[in-house]
C-alpha cells in the first residue's frame, strides 16, 4: 500500500511495455485542488504526471521621458508539450507518493525551458505595449513540479480530470 495524501492506494504492477508507468513514484507536484478520491468513476482512477516549470517574470520597458515600467507575469511551461502558458499565481508544491502513475518525461531541459519562457514574456509584452526597444526580461523563482491529471473510467467513456482546476474532458484515443 502507498499513500496519496491521506488515503491508502493499493499497489498496481507497472506495465511491461511502458517504463514511464510506475507502480509508485514520489514526486513534487502542484498542490491538487481535486483529490483522486473526489473523482467519480465506475472503474479505477489512474494518474498522469506532466512536468512543469513555473517562473515569475518581469519585463522592464524603458520609456524615454518617464521612468521604466515593470510588468510582471507568471509563466507556466508545460515541458512535455513545449507550451508556455500565462498563469495567475505562482504555485504551491507538495511532495506526494502516488501509485499507478504515468510520469511523462520532459521534452525540453531547463535551459530550453528558460528560452521558451523568455520568448513568451516578450510576445505577451508586445501585445500589451508599444515598444521603442526590446524589454529587459528577468526570470526568477523557478518551480519544477509535476501537474497531476486523473484518468477516470465512466459509463460514457474515459475522461481526464485536471487536478488543479477540476476541468474535465473526454479522453480521445
Amino acid at each position: 500500500m502507498t499513500t496519496d495524501g491521506d488515503r491508502s492506494i493499493p499497489s498496481v504492477p507497472a506495465g511491461d511495455d511502458d517504463q514511464r508507468v510506475r507502480e509508485r513514484a514520489t514526486l513534487d507536484v502542484i498542490a491538487p485542488a481535486i483529490s483522486r478520491d473526489e473523482v467519480a468513476a465506475t472503474g479505477r482512477v489512474g494518474a498522469v504526471a506532466y512536468p512543469y516549470l513555473v517562473y515569475r517574470a518581469t519585463a522592464t520597458i524603458s520609456r524615454r521621458f518617464l521612468g521604466d515600467r515593470d510588468t510582471e507575469y507568471v509563466v507556466s511551461l508545460d515541458r512535455a508539450r513545449r507550451l508556455p502558458l500565462r498563469a495567475d499565481t505562482h504555485p504551491e508544491t507538495t511532495t506526494r507518493t502516488l501509485a499507478d502513475v504515468l510520469v511523462v518525461p520532459p521534452a525540453v531541459d531547463r535551459e530550453q525551458s528558460r528560452a521558451l519562457a523568455r520568448d513568451a514574456v516578450f510576445k505577451w509584452t508586445l501585445r500589451s505595449y508599444s515598444l521603442g526597444a526590446a524589454p529587459e526580461i528577468e526570470l526568477s523563482a523557478p518551480v519544477a513540479a509535476h501537474k497531476l491529471f486523473w484518468l477516470a473510467t465512466r459509463d460514457g467513456g474515459d475522461v481526464i480530470v485536471d487536478s488543479v482546476t477540476g476541468d474535465e474532458r473526454p479522453l480521445a484515443p
